[in-house]
């Protein structure tokens, strides 16, 4: 299929007034009056092109179901435009363009007629829409039977399926099990390689940079960076860490002080090279436990962790680890760290330590839709058989 689907936005405001309490509820609560309103979205402006893949990112109430609801016009902006050319797939609910009252099977042909389709186009894709969604004994029970995983499974396929020109797919993936989700992006996949246009929100950042080759980051209502999905995500992450605070950690009995990641002749740490991390845990009386280093890109699943049982006196204890190959390519990563007792009890949760930056090798070739980059260098050989024709390489 080749897409026609393109999105333009152009200074987008969207506000919410202040929901007020049911007056009779409030007078006998003697609650305060709500007056005012909430800036959902602030001049919000972008193009995407056919065919591109975007990845929306933010924090909780940073407006981006908000915006795919606009963008679908099920909600209208405040003030500015917004233009959206080609049929429109949406998943930004679970119930999102499924009726409660009618069947799987009447549901189908319904999205469908509602995304401009003919009957018999429907008919040629119903029995892989049935099949993806594992819908076989249900698709003709009222959806309101169905529980939320089978909703979703039922509205992402009639989504992807019905090749539309823009499919806008929100967070709901999340209530999907582990399977599922693979195949919603292995879907994704397809539908982009034949020429859709994706714009994704999602929390799992792994799932965005493996889908998305451009990136789009809203705080607060505000697009804080239009650019490549590994730029905006860099810049995300780093935004994230300003409100860690390393040396308080709620619910620790001990504490942290300072932490280093250098090589051991004081440079940057390097591709390949030895790292040296230092850290200082402060504890108020003698402790002893398990200790475990990580190093992530950010979030909180590490690339790779180290441990040792470790006994710490009254006072300051300074704790040094060697890695002789570092196996990170280049880029920023985080140090998370914590320690835990023989009766499990955390001495130290789980939690950001520290920010650090690595040289070396930049490992960007592959396209982005096609497979996520690892961000861990291993160093390789590979032989080739010279006797195959060239055409068979």
């Amino acid at each position: 299929m080749s897409s026609n689907g393109s999105i333009s936005a152009q200074h987008v405001w969207k506000r919410f007034k202040a929901d007020d309490t049911r007056p009779l509820l409030r007078d006998r609560l003697r609650l305060p009056k709500r007056r005012g309103h909430t800036w959902a979205l602030r001049d919000v402006g972008f193009d995407i092109a056919p065919g591109e893949s975007v990845g929306l990112i933010g924090r909780n109430g940073s407006g981006k179901s908000t915006l795919l609801k606009v963008l679908t016009q099920v909600m209208y902006p405040y003030a500015g435009r917004v233009d959206v050319h080609g049929r429109v797939g949406a998943l930004i609910e679970v119930r999102a363009g499924i009726h409660p009252d009618l069947s799987g099977r009447e549901n189908v042909y319904l999205y469908g007629s509602l995304l401009g389709l003919k009957r018999r186009e429907i008919a040629a894709k119903f029995d892989d829409i049935v099949e993806f969604a594992e819908l076989s004994t249900a698709i003709d029970r009222q959806v309101k039977y169905y529980s939320t995983g089978m909703q979703m499974r039922l509205g992402f396929a009639v989504a992807a399926f019905l090749e539309p020109d823009v499919l806008l797919v929100d967070e709901v993936l999340a209530v999907g099990d582990a399977a599922f989700q693979q195949r919603c992006l292995d879907r994704m996949r397809k539908v982009l390689q034949s020429g859709t246009t994706l714009v994704l929100v999602s929390h799992d950042l792994a799932a965005l940079e493996a889908m998305c080759t451009r990136g789009l980051w809203l705080d607060k209502g505000v697009l804080k960076a239009d650019a490549p999905m590994r730029e905006v995500m860099k810049s995300y992450r780093g935004a994230i860490e300003q409100y860690v605070d390393a040396g308080y950690i709620p619910g620790a009995e001990l504490r942290l002080g300072e932490v280093n990641v250098g090589r051991p002749d004081g440079g940057l740490p390097t591709t390949g090279q030895p790292v040296e991390i230092g850290v200082v845990v402060k504890a108020d009386e003698f402790a002893q436990g398990r200790m475990y280093i990580g190093v992530s890109e950010g979030a909180a699943t590490p690339i790779f962790v180290v441990s040792k049982f470790v006994r710490l006196q009254e006072g300051e204890n300074r704790i040094n680890v060697r890695v002789d190959d570092l196996p990170l390519a280049r880029g920023r990563y985080s140090l998370w760290t914590s320690m835990v007792a023989q009766s499990g009890r955390d001495l130290i949760p789980w939690h950001h330590a520290a920010s650090f930056e690595v040289i070396g090798p930049e490992l960007d070739e592959a396209p982005r839709a096609v497979v996520r980059l690892s961000p861990v260098h291993v160093q390789s050989e590979w032989e080739f058989d010279d006797t195959l024709p060239t055409e068979s390489r």
